[in-house]
């Protein structure tokens, strides 16, 4: 499947399907963990790319903004004077601009292929957007964010490794929650379809909406050996575990706040290790200053 076809396809899996409401919230809320449990430590692995941007400025330019959906992704742009939000559908343009109105500007546009000058913005984010970008244009889309960072300032991305070392102790735990579960006759919350394998491609029927939608996730090792030397960057942690290990093993009668309290901990004293061994990493990516530049 060429590029072009990947890309006209995430934009309609998005249209039609992920940014479409379902109840009260939109449908990709569905691979999200939204359980009262888990709500302190889902809070604050999202303050975790607010702490790494510039505190204001003119521009903070949203890569795959969606519909700006939580209220911790509305408070990145809080104190700047405009967010611009870019995005392949135009569904998510359309909600993003009933959150945002006047404060946002609204672009339809590839993040492989960005339409912006270069020192644009005062901060950059991206959040679980690269992850759709195919594997021959990643190191580009992380160069092209780059030079429309002004110089000192940061931008933060945030996906998801497809090589998890860390899944070798949290196999186990999800097993012994199973087990768990089924002895006390307790239903398991299901995860939906996986949409996140590897290289997964929609399949688009006549008159159907896509099931699915391209996906392709690398590793802490991948991503060491493409830009080591090319840009400037460090991968702390988001969160070191999925939502279907929180689904599985942290449960309101197991002390699941108390444990996620634990992990919060555990992630604030090794950021390193949690980011480039857990499940979703931080990615932070500076852009020197030059002598040109004013304090």
């Amino acid at each position: 499947m060429s590029q072009g076809s990947v890309k006209h396809e995430i934009g309609q899996f998005y249209d039609q399907v992920g940014w479409q409401m379902e109840g009260d919230n939109y449908q990709n809320a569905r691979y999200e963990d939204l359980r009262p449990v888990s709500a302190e430590y889902i809070h604050k692995a999202h303050m975790r790319v607010k702490r790494h941007l510039a505190a204001s400025g003119d521009y903070l330019l949203d890569a795959g903004s969606g519909p700006v959906q939580y209220e911790e992704y509305l408070s990145y742009s809080q104190d700047y004077r405009y967010r611009v939000c870019m995005d392949l559908s135009l569904v998510a343009l359309q909600e993003a601009r009933k959150r945002l109105g006047d404060k946002g500007f609204y672009v339809n546009a590839d993040i492989a292929h960005l339409p912006f000058r270069e020192d644009a913005f005062d901060g950059i984010v991206s959040l679980h957007t690269i992850h759709h970008v195919p594997i021959e244009e990643k190191v580009a889309v992380y160069q092209g964010l780059h030079r429309t960072l002004k110089p000192g300032r940061t931008m933060v991305t945030v996906d998801g490794w497809a090589e998890v070392p860390l899944f070798k102790v949290m196999n186990p735990l999800m097993r012994i929650a199973g087990a768990l579960r089924r002895l006390t006759g307790k239903q398991a919350l299901l995860m939906p379809t996986d949409v996140s394998v590897d290289q997964t491609e929609s399949k688009v029927e006549p008159d159907k909406a896509p099931v699915s939608t391209f996906v392709l996730k690398t590793s802490a090792k991948w991503f060491h050996s493409v830009m080591k030397g090319v840009l400037p960057y460090e991968i702390r942690v988001w969160r070191s575990v999925s939502v279907k290990f929180l689904r599985a093993v942290i449960q309101p009668e197991w002390a699941g706040r108390f444990w996620l309290k634990i992990l919060y901990r555990l992630e604030e004293w090794f950021p390193h290790f949690f980011g480039e061994n857990g499940q979703y990493p931080l990615i932070i990516i500076s852009k020197e200053k030059t002598n040109a530049v004013e304090e």
